[in-house]
């Protein structure tokens, strides 16, 4: 299984859920789709209507920011852990 770490100000979309399992896909894009298959407001929270990821929203996999690998496109194996974080604002 895939895990998906879910922050405290998100859980609200996932019924108060820190975490969250999905059987093993090919690419985060993949993931992201069945994360907004079941849990739509959370997959609304991460990407966008062309189903792109929110500039202010970061995925990390296994602790490396998804940007920095290949994006969506980046490859899942089993037991991986997808963490995602919103960016926060302040001054």
């Amino acid at each position: 299984m895939i895990t998906i770490l879910v922050p405290g100000p998100l859980r609200t979309e996932v019924a108060g859920e820190a975490r969250l399992s999905v059987p093993p896909m090919d690419t985060l894009g993949d993931v992201l789709g069945e994360v907004s298959r079941r849990w739509p407001r959370l997959g609304r929270r991460i990407c966008d209507e062309q189903g792109q990821l929110r500039r202010y929203v970061n995925i990390y996999i296994e602790g490396e920011e998804c940007r920095a690998i290949s994006g969506l496109r980046t490859p899942i194996t089993d037991g991986m852990e997808i963490q995602v974080l919103p960016s926060v604002a302040g001054g």
